[in-house]
């Protein structure tokens, strides 16, 4: 393609759609064509705000000059959406989890790992240029070779009662990117998986059978480890951390402040507040996203995230919900 902007459509005009449709109209590497968006309401402001039109699946389908499309519709329609798009031959970038159903992503496996076109899954948190950068000192030897890591992620507020029966759980929803960013910077998919969980956040959330809190440990046949904290509500803001552990020290990722201003009074240091919502936190990665779904558009680069990935992750997201029925650990 050259120096062409490449003929995009976007699928979903939901919170995600939104922000990978505006990073798409904002980049000179994409014509953002076509939208579709069953709820008119809701799609009209959009058309307006990215300067693309609304239509139906089939149209974008048929058209022979649309290359890629960004699936960002509700989770339970992700899989066929990518199936479809896959077989009319267009390139895909969707959104994480491909399914929440891990039997159903198993048995499209096969097609998915080696598709006409590219499939590029959407964890974002690999983009982040903060946890790039700690990846790139692994990597290096800066630390020598890595044994243990530790992941926290907490949101600073629990999500609408109203999200939880849709969302998958904890675990498929929100510990998934935990999985992935694991299995990254290990380099390895961990063997086995122990969980422990609670509701400690918001009864709305028991009630809807899910839980808000979770500690986890995974185990590589290695024997490296890796321990995971989740909570739906930190109370503090955005609590987003890497600590890598290796044979010579530490290397580590902070949370990210809304400014870099800091305070210093008799009353002592103060710096500003954590980034308090995740596409602040992470509006780097969503824009390093979008560039990388360009350089596989253009024939430059091949998805660095794939079927493969979605499948591990949901696997792990399975075995943690698992582990904390049985109170055992759980082998892969």
């Amino acid at each position: 393609m050259g120096g062409v902007a490449a003929k995009v459509a976007l699928i979903g005009a939901g919170r995600m759609g939104q922000v990978h449709g505006r990073n798409a109209a904002a980049s000179p590497r994409f014509d953002l064509a076509w939208l579709v968006e069953p709820r008119a309401a809701v799609a009209a402001p959009l058309c307006a705000e990215l300067g693309c039109r609304a239509t139906g699946l089939p149209e974008v389908l048929g058209d022979p000059e649309v290359a890629g499309v960004i699936v960002a519709s509700p989770t339970d329609s992700h899989l066929d959406l990518v199936l479809a798009c896959l077989r009319a031959g267009k390139a895909v970038f969707c959104e994480k989890p491909l399914d929440l159903e891990l039997a159903r992503l198993r048995a499209h496996a096969d097609e998915l790992a080696a598709p006409r076109r590219p499939l590029y899954v959407a964890f974002n948190r690999r983009f982040d240029p903060e946890f790039r950068t700690l990846k790139t000192r692994i990597v290096s030897g800066a630390i020598g070779s890595l044994e243990t890591l530790h992941l926290i992620s907490h949101d600073p507020a629990p999500p609408p009662p109203a999200f939880i029966p849709t969302s998958g759980g904890l675990f498929r929803d929100f510990t998934i990117h935990d999985f992935d960013v694991a299995r990254w910077l290990l380099e390895e998919t961990p063997t086995e998986v122990f969980a422990w969980a609670s509701c400690l956040v918001d009864p709305a959330i028991a009630a809807a059978g899910d839980v808000d809190t979770a500690r986890l440990v995974l185990r590589c046949a290695s024997g490296r480890l890796c321990v995971i904290s989740n909570t739906r509500r930190s109370g503090y803001g955005y609590d987003q951390r890497v600590e890598a552990y290796g044979a010579k020290g530490k290397l580590a990722a902070g949370n990210m402040t809304e400014t870099t201003v800091e305070a210093w009074t008799e009353a002592g240091a103060a710096q500003d507040r954590f980034e308090n919502f995740f596409l602040t936190r992470y509006a780097a990665a969503y824009a390093a996203e979008a560039d990388h779904f360009a350089d596989i558009l253009a024939g430059k680069a091949k998805p660095l995230v794939g079927i493969a990935d979605g499948v591990a992750a949901l696997e792990l997201a399975v075995a943690a919900a698992q582990s904390v029925r049985t109170g055992q650990p759980v082998r892969l």
